[in-house]
């Protein structure tokens, strides 16, 4: 029996087809150009990617390019032909969010949900409300610029955090409405959706932290935020200390960066208190949470270091140890090859070179039993950058904390004879090379017995 021949493949026409996605549109606009593209390609082009130009008559874009007029000829054209040829039919879109909507969400919110955290129906308008603006910034880029635009949004998602974080601190530790508890982030993610933005959330103030990160709020918005709501960066050390939800203190971690890279620097000292530092030392100890989060911590560690007290309170908060803990894992050895990973690992190295900045910090290191070693090591098996934090590290160490205790363990650890390396190598820089040198020449007559340098202590003369 002859089989039937195969249907020939359906010829796209040309003008239905996106010029940037090389695919059928969707939902097309037309830009001041006169070129039509689908509305997720161009936002991205213009919005995620930062051009300027339209992508094929390369003309400058125009304010109106930023809201491109709906071709709704041509949608209807495409879904014709679909429908005629048998080919899935893209549904017709949904009327773009205007800054009207997101404002009547809100104040729908602000007026039933003004009742207080323990639940109630009020509770749950807020949680409804909530869910609504999540849907929304999940669908489009465009809406999330809309919601971003609306000023009175940003602030009721930041009072939500707050209320609610103040309340979980004074009353109990345990997540609102039932929420995920001590579980771990891969159980949580099974439980609450798992998704950024996503609007199964355990609680308001997981709900409004959720959005605010999907936001991605720009540098103007968040120093919007800091001047409105001195402690709002507050609430989110309450997050990172007290609430045991993996995805809570995930979203609070990124927006701390985020607000800390909109501060001026002579504000780190003053903004950063003990419960904060304390907050972000807790995230960085955290094995249960994700690596991104981690880095994350590190990135917000290595920012505050510098500034004030702030080293002083890290070393309080137990921030050496976790340092040294994370360099522990295979980061500095033969299996610290992804990329990463190794990220994080600098940075670590890096916050213990700022926090060897001060004697807190120095005596913290040589007291662990695995600092010295550790340092050393990240100092010949990471980057250059690691490499020169971890030897400014050692130096600190080597210059003002040298008691011969420490002096034998540098010995002992192999501290001297990764220096040694360092110096003969030449491969780390000029300047740790210098300071591995400065160091073998200070320390010179007590190392002399060491059988690495025997037969170099000519270059070291005591």
């Amino acid at each position: 029996m002859e089989r039937s021949p195969a249907p020939a493949p359906v010829e796209v026409p040309k003008f239905f087809v996106c010029p940037i996605s090389l695919e059928v549109m969707r939902d097309p606009v037309t830009l001041s150009s006169g070129i039509t593209y689908d509305r997720d390609s161009i936002e991205r082009w213009v919005f995620t990617d930062g051009h300027g130009d339209c992508p094929v008559t390369k003309l400058p874009l125009g304010a109106d390019d930023l809201e491109p007029t709906p071709n709704h000829t041509l949608r209807r054209l495409i879904q014709s032909w679909c429908a005629a040829h048998a080919v899935e039919r893209f549904p017709t879109p949904r009327p773009p969010v205007d800054a009207d909507r997101v404002a009547a969400i809100v104040d729908g919110a602000k007026k039933k949900g003004s009742g207080g955290p323990g639940g109630g129906q009020g509770q749950q308008e807020l949680m409804a409300a909530l869910r609504e603006l999540a849907d929304i910034v999940g669908e489009s880029d465009r809406n999330r610029r809309c919601v971003e635009g609306v000023p009175e949004a940003v602030e009721f998602l930041v009072s939500v955090v707050k209320k609610h974080a103040a309340t979980t601190s004074s009353s109990s530790s345990k997540p609102l409405l039932g929420g995920c508890g001590s579980q771990s982030h891969s159980q949580e993610e099974s439980t609450c959706g798992g998704v950024p933005g996503s609007p199964k959330a355990c609680s308001p103030e997981e709900a409004a932290l959720s959005i605010l990160h999907s936001l991605k709020l720009s540098e103007a918005s968040l120093k919007r935020v800091l001047d409105s709501s001195d402690d709002f960066v507050d609430a989110l050390a309450s997050v990172l200390r007290r609430w045991p939800s993996y995805r809570a203190r995930t979203y609070a971690m990124h927006l701390l960066k985020a607000a800390l890279s909109a501060m001026q620097p002579s504000r780190l000292s003053s903004t950063a208190s003990t419960e904060l530092v304390e907050g972000v030392v807790k995230v960085v100890a955290d094995r249960t949470l994700s690596p991104k989060a981690i880095k994350v911590a590190l990135h917000v560690l290595c920012r505050l270091c510098p500034w004030g007290r702030n080293r002083i309170k890290a070393v309080e908060a137990g921030a050496v140890a976790a340092l040294v803990e994370l360099l522990l894992g295979d980061g500095c050895g033969a299996g610290g090859g992804r990329s990463n990973g190794k990220r994080a690992w600098e940075l670590a190295a890096v916050a213990i070179d700022h926090l060897c900045g001060c004697a807190e910090g120095r005596l913290e290191l040589v007291a662990h039993p695995a600092g010295l070693a550790v340092v050393a090591r990240a100092a010949t098996r990471l980057s250059a950058t690691a490499t020169e934090s971890a030897v400014r590290a050692l130096h600190a160490v080597a210059r003002h904390s040298a008691t011969p205790a420490v002096l034998q363990e540098m010995l002992a650890v192999g501290v001297v004879a990764r220096l040694l390396y360092l110096v003969q190598a030449g491969a780390a820089g000029d300047r740790p090379r210098e300071r591995a040198r400065e160091m073998l020449k200070m320390h010179a007559r007590v190392w002399r017995g060491s059988p690495c340098l025997a037969a170099h202590m000519a270059s070291y003369p005591c």
